[in-house]
């Protein structure tokens, strides 16, 4: 199992800093299609949770069997972003996180 970051994701990147196995990954800013989420890699995620109590806000980050059916199409994306969008790549945390502290969507 994974977990799944949703669209109630604010960009702050608290939990890419907590990953022991840095799995989570910003979506490009410049990029329309991925620049609203970061991202989990299903396949490297160890289900350890230290992302969840770190995300501002709750609810963001949950286990992938417990994501609520509102978001389930963000499971389907999280996982299209590793296979078809741009997976890892360098980026610099601090450009990455929105500049919008605690605002909701």
């Amino acid at each position: 199992m994974t977990y799944v970051i949703n669209r109630l994701c604010t960009r702050q990147g608290d939990c890419v800093e907590v990953c022991p196995v840095e799995c989570i990954v910003p979506g490009p800013t410049d990029d329309p299609k991925w620049n609203d989420l970061f991202f989990i890699d299903p396949d490297t995620c160890i289900d350890c949770g230290a992302c969840t109590p770190e995300c501002p806000v709750e609810g963001a980050i949950t286990p992938e069997d417990e994501v609520p059916d509102e978001y389930k199409s963000d499971t389907a994306r999280n996982k299209a972003f590793f296979t078809e969008g741009p997976a890892y790549w360098e980026f610099d945390l601090e450009k990455e996180r929105s500049t919008l502290k605690g605002k909701s969507k």
